[in-house]
């Protein structure tokens, strides 16, 4: 097998730099009064940067190992494990009626189990339904394609996901500041949501290594679980104290997920030799 030398600290520096400016240009000219959609454009631009940047960089790396391993995330769909993609959408689904269940006791309501009539956001015009599926895709493409196993190759699944799940949610920081987002409302709403909302991407982290390594480092199974939790998380009536209680839910999710598949997330066969790896199953 060819070797190849992952590079993580370059990838996320890039990925950070370009998307960063981006989105602050887009900050400042959603708070300018002279939008006009602008902004919208700006926030894709800046959306795409991780997916951009994970494929040259392996298109330039001159590993043809590398270069075959995305095109099997890409369209090698018969890999995938659909029973696994299914039990994470259902935990997920117990992750939501569980929180709402428990913010009873904080007197938030049971009709937080209806759906909503619209999206929470809108970016200059942009459909929300739209942008959650963008996002969906294009995160994937970036983080899967590259970014996770970047830093996987150096360590085991468990330290990845805590060092993604980290990373991943300072990269969401400038959107706090661009007028018309989901996040932009929570900083309204105040900063202990702001922190609420950064703390739970890390848990989230936990989920999405599991759904990608169960199904063979899939990217068409992450981008399946990401766009169903963004739409869960927009589309399920819950308030924004009750997410302060998902969060928690999450938390013990992710301590449960990794308790039933320590193999998985503590195995470390697979560093320095990823691009051999098979997925769920521990190279021998």
């Amino acid at each position: 097998m060819e070797q190849y030398k992952y590079r993580p600290l370059r990838f996320y520096v890039t990925c950070f730099a370009a998307t960063w400016i981006f989105w602050i240009l887009a900050a400042w000219i959603s708070r300018s009064g002279h939008d006009n959609g602008l902004s919208s454009l700006l926030m894709l631009v800046g959306l795409l940067a991780p997916a951009v940047t994970a494929v040259i960089t392996v298109l330039t790396s001159g590993c043809r190992a590398l270069k075959d391993d995305l095109k099997r995330k890409l369209v090698g769909f018969y890999r995938i494990r659909p029973l696994n993609i299914l039990a994470a959408v259902v935990v997920f689904m117990i992750i939501v009626a569980l929180s709402i269940l428990l913010s009873l006791l904080f007197g938030q309501s049971l009709d937080q189990f209806a759906f909503t009539e619209d999206f929470s956001f809108s970016v200059g015009g942009t459909s929300a339904l739209l942008t959650i599926l963008l996002a969906a895709v294009i995160e994937e493409v970036g983080w899967r394609g590259y970014g996770e196993d970047s830093v996987a190759n150096y360590f085991s699944w468990f330290t990845e996901s805590i060092i993604f799940g980290f990373v991943w949610a300072v990269w969401h920081l400038p959107l706090f500041w661009i007028e018309g987002t989901y996040h932009c409302g929570l900083r309204t709403l105040g900063v202990g949501y702001v922190l609420n909302f950064l703390v739970s991407v890390s848990p989230l982290g936990f989920l999405t290594t599991w759904v990608y390594v169960k199904n063979n480092r899939s990217m068409l199974a992450c981008i399946i679980f990401h766009l169903f939790v963004n739409t869960m998380q927009e589309k399920i009536a819950m308030t924004s104290q009750t997410k302060c209680v998902e969060t928690i839910v999450v938390y013990a999710a992710a301590a449960l997920v990794v308790a039933a598949n320590r193999e998985l997330f503590f195995e470390k066969e697979h560093i320095g030799k990823l691009l051999e790896y098979k997925g769920g199953d521990t190279v021998k």
